[in-house]
């Protein structure tokens, strides 16, 4: 099946609890060593379990030009991750009193002059069932190659995005349908910025990522250069091998995602949100709930198995052209998967599923006395 780029660029690949769900059958380590060499993954996995790193290994390079080779320090895009980052910062602000997730975009965005400023609400931006008409309109990677990607190749300010692509008019009744729209993460991000009178990014580095000590993270700008920022490479069904990603500007995914971490990064914000360090459990709770598609705040939140026992799990995929990302939690079991990858060459919905199951058999395997 061919991908569309509105995949490539929005991370909408999402494995169906019933693909989960499929027994363990190896050793989780030799598992992802084989499952990499097959399937030519490029990349970073980093697995924790009950409270420590199980397993952390590179595969591929992070330029193929010279060579460098992929590290646990590499730094990756990480794509739709970034929405997580969003939601957390929404419900900080819900949590001070600041902002009601069932008030609409005017209450906070009073000069939003659009058809939803009044009927859209932020509960409806988080869960993308705002009913706005999606900006991303190239839906083929043909497409994109012939005529550019109009959203991502052109200098827009924030401002400009929520204008240009984040204001069109209501297609879908609010609430109603589920459309993944990188388009509300954009108004999210503006409301973000006017309730805390500064940037996106600045509030993201005050509010996440300096308290956590991710010192390897931040918001990619195409004019900046990153240090150790792994290199991007898509597959070319027209030239049958990889390629470059197209020349866009990072910057315009903003708040839908923009960012760029490590694994080990990535790992702290995780466990600082799961354990209840940057939200309370029952704001978490508000989050996990699944809506339309199983989507959350941020997230996908679902019920899969392992050895017939049902765990709750919550998913955050991320993909942009060749970067493709999984932040995969067990909400029942002290497990994250952490996977970054910098080459659209591998199913990371299988990958990170077949980890995850895997780990958690191997859990199981373990006799109670043994773990104590």
């Amino acid at each position: 099946m061919r991908m569309s780029l509105r995949v490539l660029l929005l991370s909408v690949l999402f494995l169906s609890p019933m693909a989960a769900a499929q027994a363990p059958t190896a050793d989780p380590e030799a598992f992802i060593a084989e499952y990499a060499a097959k399937h030519d993954f490029n990349g970073t996995v980093l697995v924790k379990q009950d409270g420590e790193v199980a397993y952390s290994h590179s595969f591929g390079e992070a330029n193929r030009a010279f060579a460098v080779a992929n590290t646990r320090q590499t730094r990756y895009r990480i794509a739709s991750i970034t929405k997580l980052f969003t939601a957390a910062l929404v419900m900080q602000l819900y949590e001070e009193g600041r902002l009601d997730p069932e008030r609409t975009i005017a209450t906070y965005l009073p000069d939003y002059a659009r058809p939803a400023a009044q009927r859209v609400t932020v509960h409806q931006l988080l869960n993308h069932t705002s009913g706005i008409d999606n900006m991303d309109k190239v839906t083929s990677a043909e497409q994109a190659i012939t005529e550019g990607i109009p959203a991502y190749q052109h200098p827009w300010t924030s401002d400009q995005l929520l204008a240009r692509f984040a204001s069109g008019p209501l297609v879908h009744e609010p609430g109603k349908v589920f459309d993944y729209n990188n388009g509300d993460y954009v108004i999210l991000g503006k409301i973000v910025e006017r309730l805390r009178g500064k940037r996106f990014d600045e509030v993201l580095d005050e509010r996440i990522l300096k308290p956590l000590g991710m010192a390897d993270s931040g918001i990619l700008r195409q004019s900046d250069i990153v240090k150790g920022l792994a290199s991007t490479y898509f597959m070319r069904d027209d030239l049958k091998r990889l390629a470059n990603d197209l020349p866009v500007y990072p910057e315009n995914w903003y708040a839908a995602g923009a960012m760029y971490s490590t694994v080990d990064d990535v790992l702290k914000f995780s466990d600082a949100l799961f354990a209840g360090r940057l939200l309370k459990q029952a704001t978490l709770a508000k989050m996990f709930t699944p809506g339309l598609d199983d989507y959350g705040y941020g997230l996908w939140s679902y019920t899969t198995r392992v050895d017939g026992k049902p765990y709750r799990v919550v998913k955050r995929p991320g993909q942009i052209m060749g970067a493709q990302t999984q932040l995969y939690r067990f909400l029942d079991a002290d497990l994250t998967v952490v996977i970054l990858s910098n080459t659209g060459t591998t199913d990371l919905d299988e990958f990170v599923a077949e980890i995850g199951k895997r780990y958690a058999g191997k859990r199981h395997a373990v006799a109670p006395a043994a773990r104590r």
